[in-house]
């Protein structure tokens, strides 16, 4: 058979997700980030009705959680049918029990994982292995891929290898690095697979399984009589298992061209230095060693393929003779051990076959998709050179606290002919996207490799990304970020004087800018830093004002095809006018179904684009003074500005580890320094006279930038001329003496509409003009930063007199939430503040993993903050699966404090006095001003406490804070309540502890993606469920309500916010457990979020989603209260507004009608269900 030609342009979770579809028949699938695209390829494979080999379509199943969907495949496979399944990190973790059981058992599958981090004192998405080396010894065998092109034949060879030797396997390509690096490769066909996989090995495995016909039992309880000989057993498969890979890799390469082996050797044939690696690394190695054996070197490196079972034989076989000293890098670490695993396997080689043992070292490198480079494989070369080179070293940080660290000079420079290319963007701006349609232009249209990798931190929509794209005529194996680019590319204008993004460009680079500022004026915005940058390497500097040409063209925000058809233009990767070709025929293929009227409005826009395109002519001097904006504002402390604005500024890299505290402690309220700026247009108060003061703007805002205070009028006397107060209305103002103030601020606020949609306040005369309205934040920013900083300052209203039973009053409360990193006009967040606004100096929060601790707790500012008296939210994030349980535990160790706290008062209370005893414990601090008195109680005690010199006192000194009322929340979102950590949410609620839960309810998995969860509505399309939900959403609060104990809400603050704060405060008070489901807008509905509120109250108004509180401590017949009327509209005005509905219906619309009628059906049984609730 000929080598296969046909070329795919994919990362490696696609290239690996097509082998996978094609070699089985069930997938059982959870979501985890970064393994979540193949679980999602094969969903939608199989929903299109494409077929396996066999000509059979896979079933695919989505389960509630890894372990989940390991017990499933268990149970597929001892039923003999082929499946599998993908992972990662945590999830991989979930899965180890029943690896164990399925090695043992000899079930020949395998785990597809992009590898990634493992949460320790810190969560990471990113990449490395210590989630792979954590299940090394369940009997998996482990082959290790280290491109996309590998991670898709390991695909395959790996299902053979399973089935010829009946021990499963785990593909294993690193996380991000691989599993969404974008890179052209070789296909297997059809014709490949069917030769390749082993159909009398298939039918074995069928043969093999439970069936009736045929009865066995597996899976007996064992004693120490036969266990031990038993375990043995399976010991002459695991002998065969390098033989068998072996033989199936050169199969393949009979089958491909492509040749593989267990180890591969790279370098000078008598290197007497030598590398030892696996994974993605082998890129920068490859390319290090080429270069220095080029240079006379004798250097080599030798590349780990398969790792479990470790043929001890074939490693030693493949090292050169000639080696003296080896290196061998683990991309992992383990705590207590004598090295690392790699490492300790290398040294044991050695020693098991006798030979001459060189000087071996170990190493890390890499943890959390940490860049490893050529220049650092030339510093690990550099240090083999002395006589005692440092083992147990680490490279690419500075460890200046034990010191393991080894230098390296970084102008290392290795031969190259890639055209590189890096895009600065904003989250779900479109840049990513657009360079991924651009990847696929080049790859299909020439003859060069592509390679495209994309750099986001962990935060939600609105962080920067950085597009890396290199292009070139031989393959690419360059796994780490680009060093030095030919053409960058800025589509966000506020960035070009915040970042040096011009620092890595080349001499005689071309620079593509944003900006609303034509070729004449845009010289004169540009930092010192930037000018100086473009004149000293002689940059071609063109600019374009994307956003507008974007407006005139209809496009809305969208500008990504705008800024596409500019790179094309003046990059020179393509012909320009065959790359505009090729960008119309992208368009004509993206938006035909919509019709002839989008397209000709994205040609229209692409032309429009050339139009606008502009070359700047620049002095040859620098015409500013001022240098880069600094990331964090003057008013932060030295750990923000040094530790964290370095973090913000992309230099992490360069912090060492002193700077960081062994445990992961972070301090709290560090977004506030951070200013993103990244709106376009933000809300002003234009008419204060016309303002209802009812404050629902302040209470929507998902990221309290819009606020409001009530003053003394004498406070204002020496505002700013632009910071408008009006008289304050309704009680306890005095309108007289008190002014009430609007504000926002322009650099916190993300622009996303909310706020005016909300206003009920609509001018008489002009329609669409309300007393809050969006304005152009470049016109208006410097009036209003001024306003803000005067405006923050101004003291908040005293707490004690506030009427907080109503959302007017609550939102003059200071929120303790503030400006997250949350997606523009996220619906979560506004649950969040307000309970930080009630509650949030005496709360403990357990976070489960999900958008809310993404937002909520992601480096390098965090947006829990304090109040004056510096208490505010006390926060942590344990894993996605535990946070209920989590939660328990930190009301549990709170409940032991404050008993003990108390029973050391009661102790003392011949030393204290029985008044201020009894005080503090008789308190029920039910209001404000009873929290006041408490505080001030506490205080007076301390000083008493601090005059009485006993054991006890002294104690009790240390733990007063716990004399005072405290509560545990636990948030999370619906894949965590629903699905993964339903078993712990059900038994906190059964524990009778009192403990508050909010489940902010998207209705589906949000931060991985949008896949379906066990909250996804009927009809639905969601990933994993592509062809529309078939089953109804279960009732979470109803099952709560069951337990007849528990406090239980269902609220939408969009519809009904008043109701939303009187559940609040009712489940707090509530000595009990007590859960609230919050409906929570989110951007994977698809609408624009700014019409979210609206939203909220049509799925009120047609009984999707009707509003109840239920109280065990009511009378009979008034505990169940429905706050929401009976349904007023049909379901379909909800459904029909919100593309994850709309999109089954352009899929199949017989279809869709059903599921729209069986989704009526069930909000009218729903509301008839509810009606009988009331009589409870």
């Amino acid at each position: 058979m000929k080598p296969e030609k046909k070329k795919l342009i994919c990362d490696a979770n696609e290239a690996v997700a097509r082998i996978a579809h094609k070699t089985n028949e069930v997938c059982a699938i959870y979501p985890i980030t970064p393994a979540s695209p193949m679980g999602e390829h094969v969903d939608v494979y199989s929903a299109k009705g494409q077929k396996n080999i066999w000509g059979d379509i896979p079933r695919i199943i989505e389960m509630q959680s890894e372990g989940g969907a390991a017990g499933t495949v268990h149970g597929s496979l001892q039923g003999g049918a082929l499946t599998t399944t993908f992972t990662a990190s945590q999830g991989l973790l979930l899965m180890l029990p029943n690896m164990y059981k399925m090695a043992g058992e000899l079930l020949p599958t395998v785990i597809h994982v992009a590898a990634r981090t493992l949460a320790t004192h810190a969560l990471s998405i990113f990449g490395d292995h210590s989630d792979v080396m954590s299940a090394r010894q369940t009997g998996f065998s482990m082959l290790f891929g280290g491109s996309v092109q590998e991670a898709h034949d390991f695909a395959l060879i790996s299902q053979v290898a399973a089935l010829k030797s009946k021990v499963p396997f785990m593909n294993i390509f690193d996380g991000f690095r691989t599993s969404h690096e974008i890179s052209k490769i070789d296909a297997i066909s059809d014709d490949v697979i069917k030769a390749m996989m082993p159909e009398e090995e298939i039918m074995k495995h069928k043969k093999n399984s439970l069936d009736p016909d045929n009865p066995v039992i597996r899976g007996t309880a064992q004693n120490p009589d036969v266990f031990f000989q038993a375990r043995e057993a399976a010991n002459i498969y695991y002998e065969k298992v390098p033989e068998i890979v072996q033989d199936t890799m050169d199969q393949f390469a009979e089958l491909t061209g492509r040749k593989y082996s267990l180890f591969y050797y790279i370098g000078h044939p008598e290197a007497e230095k030598v590398v030892v690696i696996m994974g993605s690394a082998e890129g920068p190695v490859r390319e290090t060693i080429d270069t220095l054996v080029e240079q006379g070197e004798k250097v080599g490196a030798l590349f780990v393929r398969l790792y479990r079972p470790f043929s001890v034989h074939n490693f030693i076989e493949q090292m050169p003779k000639t080696v003296k000293k080896v290196a061998v890098l683990d991309r992992t670490k383990e705590p207590g051990s004598t090295g690392e695993p790699l490492y300790l396997d290398v040294v044991t080689s050695y020693v098991e076959m006798g030979e001459s043992m060189p000087t071996i070292v170990g190493g890390r490198y890499g943890l959390s998709s940490k860049e490893f480079t050529p220049s650092m494989v030339k510093g690990i070369f550099d240090e083999l050179d002395n006589n005692s080179p440092k083992n147990h070293f680490t490279i690419g940080i500075n460890d200046d606290v034990t010191h393991t660290s080894i230098t390296y000079k970084p102008d290392f420079q290795t031969r190259k002919s890639t055209f590189n290319c890096m895009f600065y963007g904003l989250g779900s701006d479109g840049t990513v996207g657009a360079n991924k349609n651009s990847i696929k232009i080049i790859g299909q249209t020439t003859d060069n490799y592509v390679q495209g990798y994309f750099v986001y931190d962990s935060k939600k929509a609105g962080a920067q990304t950085i597009s890396h794209l290199r292009f070139g005529p031989e393959p690419i194996y360059s796994s780490y970020l680009i060093s030095t680019a030919n053409f960058i590319a800025c589509h966000q204008p506020n960035f070009i004087n915040e970042y040096d993004i011009l620092k890595k460009i080349k001499k005689g680079g071309t620079f593509l800018l944003n900006t609303p500022h034509s070729k004449y004026k845009i010289w004169a915005e540009l930092s010192s830093v930037v000018q100086q940058r473009i004149i000293d390497n002689n940059v071609e500097f063109y600019v374009i004002d994307a956003t507008k040409v974007a407006a005139d063209a209809n496009l809305g925000k969208r500008t990504n095809t705008i800024l596409q058809t500019c790179f094309f233009a003046i990059s020179g990767v393509l012909p320009k006018d065959e790359a505009i070709k090729k960008i119309k025929d992208a368009i004509v293929k993206s938006y035909s179904h919509k019709g002839e009227g989008v397209v000709e409005m994205n040609f229209n826009a692409v032309d429009k684009s050339l139009e606008n395109l502009q070359k700047v002519e620049y002095p040859r001097h620098t015409t500013n003074k001022d240098g880069l904006v600094p990331m964090m504002s003057d008013k932060a402390d030295d750990f923000v500005k040094e530790i964290l604005g370095t973090i913000l500024a992309g230099n992490g890299d360069l912090l060492p580890v002193s700077a960081f505290a062994a445990d992961g402690t972070f301090p709290t309220g560090t977004t506030q320094y951070e200013k993103r700026g990244i709106a376009d247009a933000v809300p002003t108060w234009d008419d204060a006279d016309l303002c209802t003061q009812c404050n629902k703007c302040v209470a929507i805002c998902p990221h309290a930038a819009i606020r409001a205070k009530v003053v003394s009028n004498d406070l204002l006397e020496n505002a700013p001329i632009g910071l408008k107060h009006v008289p304050a209305k309704g009680r306890p103002f005095d309108s007289k003496t008190e002014s009430y103030v609007l504000q926002v601020s322009p650099e916190d606020c993300t622009g996303c509409d909310l706020c005016v949609a909300v206003c009920p306040a609509e001018s008489k005369e002009v329609a669409n003009v309300f007393a809050i309205n969006l304005a152009k934040k470049s016109e208006v920013e410097k009036v209003e930063n001024i306003n803000w900083d005067y405006f923050i300052d101004l003291p908040d209203y005293d707490r004690t007199k506030l009427v907080t039973t109503n959302i007017k009053g609550s939102q003059f409360l200071e929120p303790l939430f503030e400006f997250s990193g949350a997606c523009s006009g996220c619906g979560e967040t506004p649950y969040i503040k307000l309970i930080t606004q009630l509650y949030g100096d005496s709360m403990v929060i357990a976070n489960a993993t999900g958008c809310s601790s993404i937002y909520g707790g992601n480096l390098p500012t965090t947006p829990y903050t304090t109040n004056k008296d510096g208490r505010g939210p006390a926060w942590a994030n344990s894993l996605f699966e535990d946070n209920a349980e989590f939660g328990l535990g930190m009301k549990l160790a709170l409940t032991k404090k404050q008993e003990i706290s108390v029973s050391l008062l009661k102790s003392l209370e011949s030393k204290i006095g029985s008044i201020l005893v009894n005080k503090i414990i008789d308190n029920p601090e039910n209001t404000e001003a009873l929290k006041e008195e408490k505080l001030n109680d506490v205080a007076e005690l301390n000083g008493i406490l601090d005059g009485i010199d006993t054991y006890e006192a002294k104690k009790l000194r240390n733990l007063t804070e716990y004399l005072r009322k405290k509560a545990v929340w636990i948030f999370g979102g619906d894949g965590w309540a629903y699905d993964i950590g339903f078993g712990g949410v059900d038994h906190v609620l059964s524990s009778g502890e009192n403990v508050n839960i909010l489940v902010m309810d998207t209705e589906v998995y949000s931060n991985t993606g949008g896949q379906a969860s066990k909250a996804t509505p009927l009809g639905a399309s969601a990933k994993f469920a592509m062809n529309g939900k078939q089953s109804n959403k279960k009732s979470l609060a109803l099952q709560a309500v069951s337990y007849g104990n528990v406090y239980v809400a269902q609220i939408a603050m969009g519809a009904k916010d008043n109701q939303t704060l009187k559940a609040i405060q009712e489940a707090e008070a509530y000595p009990g457990p007590s859960i609230i489901i919050a409906y929570s807008h989110c951007g994977e509905h698809g609408y624009d979020l700014k019409d979210g509120a609206a939203h909220q109250e049509k799925a009120v108004e047609t009984g999707y989603w009707p509003l109840f509180r239920f109280d065990p401590l009511g009378a009979k017949g008034k505990r169940f209260k429905l706050d929401s009327k009976a349904p007023a509209a049909p379901l379909e005005e909800f459904m029909y507004t919100e593309t994850r509905f709309t999109r089954v219906v352009k899929d199949n619309a017989e279809m869709a009608k059903e599921l729209l009628d069986r989704a009526q059906e069930q909000v009218d049984i729903q509301w008839e269900r509810l009606e009988l609730y009331k009589n409870l």
